[in-house]
C-alpha cells in the first residue's frame, strides 16, 4: 500500500513538472491572474473560488485531457533508484540489441554518404530554397534521380535481428518447453493468451455492438450505429478524452473519427501550433538533409503505387520532411529502448561538444515507414493538423513497432503473441508452414511492423487503428495477423512452399477486420 502511494505522488510529480512548461500552463496561469479580478472571487475561499472557476470555464476538462494524455504514455512505475536506462528497457540483453542495431543502421546510412559523396546536411542556395517554396504544394511532380539511394533497411532485415535475439540468463537445455522452440522468437517474454485478451478485449465481444459488423444482432445495426453516433456527438461535445477512448473501443463513426482521434491524443489546434509547424516548413526549405532523399524515395517506392494512397504523396512529402526537422521528437527517447543517433559538425569528429543529433529529431526512416502517415491523410486535410496527429501517434504508437524492447507492445512481444497464439490455438496449420520452410512470421512480420497500412483497405484499416487508439495497445495487431492465418487456414494446409503461402495471404484488402477479431477471440474453442 505504501509502496503504491509512493509511486503514485512520484508520477504525480512527474507529470505536474512536465506540464510546468507546456502551453497549457501558461495558458492556466494567465486564466487564474484574470480570475482574480472577478467579483465573486474572495481572498479568503481562493482557491475553492478559482478551481470552481476553471471547471465552468471548462478549463478543468482540459488540464484532466492533458494529464490523461500524459498517463497514456507514461513508463510503467520503476523503482525510486533505478537509473535512467530501466525507464527506456529494464532488460539488459534487449538495451545491448537495441544499441547494436542502431550501431548498424547508422554505419548503413554512413557508407552511402561516403559512396555517394553526400553530406549529412547542407545549406540550400538561395534559388534552391526559392524553387522549393514555390512547388512545397507539389513535390510529388518532382522526379529527383534516386537509383543511387537505397533504403537505410527493411522490415525483413530487422526481422533477422530480433530472430537471433537471445537472453543469456536463460537456460537453453531440456527444461524448456517443446513449444518454444517452434517459433522463431525465442526469447523468454510473458504474453496473454486468449482467456487474458477476451479479458482485455471485453468491449469487442459478440454481445456487443460494433461498428465494422455487418450481421444482424440482437439490436438492427442501423439502430446501433445511430445511437453510436448520437453517443459519440455527446463524447465530443463534453471534450474528455478517457470517455473518448472508451467509446471508440466499438468503433468510431467516419464522421466523427477525425475529431474523436484530435481527443484522444490530446491535439487542439492553438495558433502557436500552425506556427510551430511553419517554422519546420522554413528548416525543410533551408536545410537539405541526406534522409530526405531516403523520405523521397519510400514514398515512390511505396505510398506512391499504392491504389488508395498515391494521390496524397504531396501531403506525405511535407509532413514527413517536417517531422525530420522536429526536435520535439526527441522526448519519446526518454521511455523508448533506442537512442537517437548522433553526427559531429565536420572536423570535430570524436569531440562531445560538437555532436548533434541526426536526424534532428532522432528517427532514421526505414523502407515503408511513410506508410505510417498515408492513412491519416484521409482524416485531416490541413497539413498542420495531420503533422500533428501523425507526430503523437509516432510517439505513443509507431516507435514501438521498429525498436527492440520487452514492453507488451513493442515488436519482439508482438512477434512472440502471434506464435504463441498460432502455435496453442492452430497447433497443425503452425507446424504444417513450419515443416514445409514457411515460418508464419516470415509471413505476418511486414504487416504488424506496418500496423497493417497498406495491406487492407482503408475503411477496415482506420477500424483496426480505432481500436489501438480505444485500448492504448498494439497487441491488437498480432491478434488479427493470427487471425488471418486462422481465415485463411484450409488454403494453408495444402501449400507446399513459403512461396505458395505468400501467394495465399498476398491479398489481405477485402478482408473484413472486426468479424475476423470477433471469431478469432470468442468463438475459438480455448
Amino acid at each position: 500500500m505504501l509502496q503504491e502511494e509512493s509511486d503514485l505522488s512520484l508520477i504525480i510529480a512527474q507529470i505536474v513538472q512536465k506540464l510546468k512548461g507546456s502551453n497549457l500552463y501558461a495558458q492556466l496561469e494567465r486564466q487564474a491572474w484574470a480570475c482574480l479580478q472577478r467579483p465573486e472571487v474572495r481572498l479568503e475561499s481562493l482557491k475553492e473560488d478559482i478551481k470552481e472557476f476553471f471547471k465552468i470555464s471548462g478549463w478543468e476538462k482540459k488540464l484532466q485531457n492533458a494529464v490523461y494524455s500524459e498517463l497514456n504514455v507514461y513508463p510503467l512505475p520503476s523503482h525510486p533508484s533505478a537509473p535512467p536506462e530501466h525507464l527506456k528497457e529494464p532488460l539488459v540483453y534487449m538495451r545491448k540489441a537495441q544499441g547494436s542495431w542502431e550501431k548498424r543502421i547508422l554505419k548503413s546510412l554512413n557508407s552511402m554518404c561516403t559512396e555517394l559523396s553526400i553530406p549529412l546536411a547542407r545549406k540550400r542556395p538561395v534559388g534552391e530554397q526559392k524553387e522549393l517554396l514555390n512547388k512545397w504544394n507539389e513535390m510529388g511532380t518532382d522526379e529527383p534521380d534516386l537509383s543511387l539511394f537505397r533504403p537505410v533497411y527493411a522490415p525483413k532485415d530487422f526481422l533477422e535481428v530480433l530472430i537471433n535475439l537471445r537472453n543469456p540468463n536463460y537456460e537453453n537445455g531440456d527444461s524448456l518447453s517443446f513449444r518454444t522452440h517452434l517459433g522463431l522468437i525465442q526469447v523468454p517474454l510473458k504474453v496473454k493468451d486468449i482467456p487474458e485478451l477476451k479479458e482485455c478485449f471485453v468491449e469487442l465481444g459478440l454481445s456487443t455492438g460494433q461498428l465494422g459488423i455487418d450481421d444482424s444482432t440482437q439490436v438492427p445495426p442501423e439502430l446501433f450505429e445511430n445511437e453510436h453516433v448520437r453517443i459519440g456527438q455527446k463524447v465530443l461535445l463534453q471534450q474528455d478524452s478517457a470517455a473518448a477512448q472508451q467509446y471508440i473501443r466499438q468503433g468510431s463513426p467516419t464522421a466523427l473519427r477525425a475529431e474523436l482521434w484530435a481527443l484522444i491524443l490530446n491535439i487542439s489546434s492553438q495558433p502557436e501550433d500552425i506556427l510551430y509547424y511553419e517554422q519546420l516548413k522554413t528548416n525543410v526549405i533551408q536545410h537539405d538533409l541526406l534522409v530526405d532523399s531516403l523520405i523521397y524515395k519510400d514514398v515512390k517506392l511505396t505510398a506512391s503505387n499504392d491504389d488508395y494512397y498515391f494521390v496524397f504523396e504531396d501531403y506525405l512529402y511535407q509532413v514527413l520532411l517536417c517531422f525530420s526537422r522536429d526536435t520535439s521528437v526527441l522526448g519519446h527517447f526518454a521511455y523508448n529502448s533506442a537512442s537517437p543517433p548522433k553526427s559531429y559538425i565536420r572536423g570535430k569528429l570524436g569531440l562531445e561538444e560538437y555532436a548533434v543529433f541526426y536526424p534532428p529529431n532522432g528517427v532514421i526512416p526505414f523502407h515503408g515507414f511513410s506508410m505510417y502517415v498515408a492513412p491519416l491523410c484521409f482524416l485531416y486535410h490541413e497539413p498542420y493538423k495531420l503533422y500533428q496527429i501523425f507526430r503523437e501517434m509516432y510517439v505513443r504508437f509507431f516507435f514501438r513497432l521498429h525498436s527492440i524492447s520487452s514492453h507488451p507492445s513493442g515488436i519482439v512481444s508482438l512477434c512472440l503473441l502471434f506464435e504463441t497464439l498460432l502455435q496453442t490455438y492452430l497447433p497443425q496449420l503452425f507446424y504444417h508452414l513450419r515443416e514445409i520452410g514457411a515460418q508464419p512470421l516470415r509471413i505476418s512480420f511486414k504487416w504488424m511492423v506496418r500496423a497493417f497500412s497498406g495491406y487492407l483497405a482503408t475503411d477496415q484499416l482506420l477500424l483496426l487503428w480505432d481500436r489501438i487508439l480505444g485500448y492504448n495497445s498494439l497487441e491488437i495487431l498480432a491478434v488479427l495477423a493470427a487471425a488471418v492465418f486462422a481465415f485463411r487456414a484450409v488454403n494453408l494446409m495444402e501449400v507446399t512452399s513459403l512461396a505458395a503461402a505468400e501467394a495465399v495471404l498476398a491479398d489481405l484488402s477485402t478482408l473484413k477486420v472486426m468479424p475476423l477479431l470477433q471469431i478469432f477471440l470468442f468463438a475459438t474453442v480455448t
